[in-house]
């Protein structure tokens, strides 16, 4: 299986109040998400020993940075 990914979102749509982490195995998204009312917050609720890469400047505004 490929390594998961992920996706920070700055309050998406679908969750306008919290930051919401989304977790993708490639462009496939999963029903695994995690939400925190804060960045830091969310940035601590991630899985161990990720990898920080920041947004493409292509990619949705929404996206803040993503993790592998």
């Amino acid at each position: 299986m490929s390594p998961a990914i992920w996706t920070i979102y700055d309050h998406p749509t679908d969750y306008p109040d919290v930051f919401v982490a989304r977790k993708f195995y490639l462009d496939q998204p999963t029903d695994e998400i995690l939400t925190d009312t804060t960045l830091d917050g969310l940035r601590r609720k991630l899985p161990p020993n990720l990898t920080w890469f920041k947004r493409d400047p292509m990619d949705d505004p929404k996206i803040v940075e993503c993790w592998f």
